[in-house]
């Protein structure tokens, strides 16, 4: 007997059915269960004399899913016995056309979770060196977020396809689905852009973990990398929530695309008369003691000239962005306490200007 919409019914089914059904799926799900948590404690022991932490995280992320999965082949197994009539094998078929692409779908996510947690544990970002860890970890979240997108979708439109009344739904709107298809497409047109950035920026790479990143005009790190949006963490410790599609479409400054040393430049304002070989050679004495510094450049040139004093431009170098900010800013004040206390002449002093040095140019 089915209902009118097609759904298989089973009234009329007497206690003694119904008893028999439950106990043999009980023990069937107990015995699963039982064969499931001698697996898990097997494969424990083995991963424990592991050095490598591959075969812990598949463990932790299997462990659910597996249960399941294994409790499913129990029933099928177990299913002869049963003795469904024809009611009881619609209803059967009914079940397993819902969970079957339901364990497989989670199953799936639970091996993609498990390889992005393996490259992210691998790829070690505390390193000085740190780009191809980086793009490792960038390139493996925004795939995994894609398959994980994807394998949701499918997995749910092959769960309401085992509906008999939603499939005949289907066929009926099978004609429009087109134009749905195009409105759908028009209303969803920014997520639908940020998705497709999301896709290209797993390739392209214009960003990655832990890049430092200028983006309206605030300095951060970058946080987070979705499918959709990207968290940049600014030096504050704000969070600044940006589109994807902002990173392919508008300019901004990545100060860490290629390598992660950078140049720093302090300025100076000294008088006109400065002794600036005096101010080189101190430079490099500050710049040698202190440990921020990566070895590579230290100089200092005169980079503008004033009526009443010139500007010098200190340029050092870091193994990255934040080394280089504080090298900066030591620089800046041991540079100043230099000039104040050894070299006072050479402090900015306005004087009187001739005929010459007032014609314009």
């Amino acid at each position: 007997m089915r209902d009118p919409i097609g759904w298989p019914t089973l009234f009329g089914t007497d206690a003694a059915i119904w008893t028999r059904y439950l106990i043999v799926a009980a023990v069937a799900i107990v015995v699963a269960g039982l064969v499931h948590l001698g697996l898990v404690f097997i494969a424990k022991r083995a991963a424990a004399r592991t050095r490598t932490r591959t075969d812990d995280i598949l463990l932790a992320r299997l462990r659910g899913p597996s249960r399941w999965l294994f409790a499913a082949i129990a029933l099928v197994v177990a299913q002869p016995a049963m003795q469904l009539g024809p009611e009881g094998q619609a209803w059967w078929h009914f079940l397993a056309g819902l969970l079957a692409p339901a364990l497989i779908g989670w199953l799936l996510i639970a091996l993609l979770a498990a390889g992005n947690d393996i490259v992210q544990d691998r790829a070690d970002i505390s390193v000085a060196d740190n780009l191809r860890a980086r793009r490792k970890r960038t390139r493996a979240g925004i795939l995994y977020r894609i398959g994980f997108f994807v394998v949701l979708m499918v997995t749910i439109c092959l769960m309401l396809m085992s509906i008999p009344a939603v499939r005949t739904v289907g066929v009926t709107l099978a004609a429009s689905a087109g134009l749905a298809a195009l409105a759908l497409g028009a209303a969803a047109q920014p997520a639908l852009k940020n998705i497709i950035g999301g896709i290209q920026m797993a390739f392209t790479e214009p960003i990655r973990i832990d890049d430092v990143v200028i983006v309206d005009g605030e300095w951060g790190k970058i946080e987070e990398i979705n499918l959709t949006f990207v968290v940049v963490r600014i030096w504050d410790d704000r969070r600044l929530v940006v589109p994807v599609s902002k990173f392919m479409e508008e300019n901004f400054q990545n100060w860490t695309r290629r390598t992660s040393d950078l140049l720093g430049t302090a300025f100076l304002h000294v008088d006109r008369t400065a002794d600036v070989p005096r101010l080189r050679r101190k430079l490099t004495e500050i710049v040698s003691n202190d440990p921020l510094w990566d070895g590579r450049v230290c100089g200092l040139q005169v980079t503008d000239s004033f009526p009443w004093h010139i500007e010098l431009r200190c340029l050092v170098s870091a193994a990255d962005a934040g080394k280089a900010f504080d090298l900066r800013c030591n620089v800046r004040e041991a540079m100043t306490a230099y000039i104040a206390a050894e070299m006072p002449e050479a402090l900015p002093r306005q004087r009187e200007l001739t005929m010459i040095e007032r014609a314009p140019g």
